[in-house]
């Protein structure tokens, strides 16, 4: 299965064969669902937190006498139906994250890379490289017509990554860090040689 390879100005780099185990793979949206489910909770911080009922400020001694008053029973001011009292079953932090098994992440991430190569929105890049200028780089991403593109190489070229980490919706990752959220959260895949190759030994 052959693509053609594409420059950052727009010229033709001649062709290259895709792997087929990774882009001809039948889609899994149930996959790459958990996938993204799985990624997005390990990014969440946990951080959140409130004070229960023996947390808050406050006495403990008994309000008032159990009997005699006419009021309801009341056993302390901290209970959760005062103004001043603790929250009941509020969050805490923790640790949102949970194990995915390896297969399932593998599938997931070819399921993405295969359903982006079906919608003709994978696109082989020469290099990823020789735009050390923001406003350079963003013409030559406007000629190609990519406003919404994850670019993934085998390892990123500084100055290009510089060049291109103030573009909205452009994103730089290494093959390491490509991942099943970006992927489908960009409109275009753009997969330089070096990423190619970099994909095909950490998934095949």
């Amino acid at each position: 299965m052959e693509i053609e390879v594409r420059t950052l100005d727009n010229e033709t780099a001649g062709t290259i064969e895709l792997a087929e185990a990774l882009f001809s793979a039948t889609p899994r949206p149930d996959i790459m669902a958990r996938v993204v489910h799985w990624q997005l909770a390990k990014r969440r911080a946990g951080t959140h937190k409130v004070k229960g009922m023996g947390e808050v400020s406050g006495t403990t001694k008994k309000p008032y006498k159990q009997k005699g008053t006419g009021n309801a029973r009341q056993g302390s001011l901290r209970s959760p139906q005062f103004r001043t009292g603790g929250a009941v079953h509020g969050p805490v932090v923790r640790d949102h994250g949970y194990d995915l098994p390896k297969k399932v992440r593998r599938l997931g991430l070819i399921s993405a890379l295969s359903q982006k190569h079906a919608e003709g929105r994978l696109v082989v890049l020469d290099a990823a490289s020789g735009s050390a200028k923001t406003g350079a780089l963003a013409k030559k991403l406007k000629v190609l017509g990519w406003t919404s593109a994850l670019i993934v190489d085998g390892a990123v070229d500084t100055e290009f990554l510089r060049a291109a980490r103030n573009l909205p919706r452009i994103d730089v990752l290494p093959c390491v860090g490509a991942n099943v959220y970006d992927i489908l959260n960009h409109e275009v895949l753009v997969i330089t040689r070096a990423g190619l190759d970099g994909l095909k030994e950490r998934l095949i």
